[in-house]
């Protein structure tokens, strides 16, 4: 049976319509919790306004963001993370690795994806940023392959760079502590699988919703969400709405 995860902790019911989505059947083995390592800066809670329901049993908590991961697909159902204006930092390194909190069979492995950008011109893009919570102790799992999906590279550098771009803008801004962010990715129809697992299903798209403020069942804050294509021009520009700070929709 197919699983259904819903943004309703998250969002007003105005937008679950969009922001409804269904996965492949996985099976439910537990991924153990992690303890609390100790962080550079004072990160918020991942979840603190709420995560989305359902998926599955796998769920991994770390200061950097909060993961559900997919045994299926391979690739997170939902990850959630909160930009400040202290976790952000530049200039961390790639070095991709398999997630040694999670069975090996569950998750990628780097080899995964040899060949897959000459072949499918697709790059190992974050779901969680880089940039954006760098300056987070555990930083190098965000380059754990579990937070990591296919994406095609003018998706990666182009619409979806832009909006974690204006993320970290927003969240230097004076009057914003933390943008919360909840995102994952789509299976809405085929696009590819990688050329070293013909197992593994490239995502049709991508979502993400966007929150500022404290009680979103109580419509105190502002919100936007989007839904990215994985075919979408490098060109597209997804962040030309009004009444949000700097762009966003309300």
């Amino acid at each position: 049976m197919n699983k259904t995860i819903n943004l309703l902790k998250l969002l007003p019911v105005v937008l679950l319509s969009a922001c409804t989505t269904s996965y492949p059947p996985q099976d439910t083995t537990s991924a153990p919790e992690l303890p609390h390592r100790n962080v550079l800066v004072q990160q918020p809670d991942n979840c603190s306004v709420g995560c989305p329901q359902g998926g599955s049993q796998q769920t991994i908590y770390r200061h950097v963001y909060t993961l559900n991961n997919n045994s299926a697909t391979k690739f997170a159902n939902w990850v959630a993370y909160s930009v400040t204006k202290t976790s952000q930092a530049s200039g961390r390194p790639r070095n991709w690795a398999q997630d040694p909190d999670l069975p090996p069979s569950d998750t990628l492995a780097p080899s995964a994806y040899k060949n897959a950008h000459t072949l499918l011109k697709v790059d190992r893009g974050h779901q969680a940023p880089l940039a954006g919570l760098g300056g987070v102790s555990d930083w190098p799992s965000l380059n754990y392959l579990s937070n990591i999906t296919p994406q095609k590279s003018a998706l990666n550098q182009g619409a979806w760079a832009a909006l974690e771009n204006r993320v970290r803008e927003l969240a230097k801004q004076a009057d914003v502590s933390v943008v919360h962010v909840v995102t994952g990715p789509l299976f809405e129809r085929h696009i590819a699988t990688l050329p070293e697992d013909a197992t593994v299903e490239i995502p049709s798209g991508y979502w993400k919703v966007l929150f500022t403020g404290t009680a979103p069942s109580k419509s105190e804050g502002n919100y936007a969400a989007f839904i990215m294509d994985q075919n979408t021009p490098r060109s597209a520009n997804f962040l030309r709405l009004s009444g949000y700070r700097g762009g966003y929709r309300t």
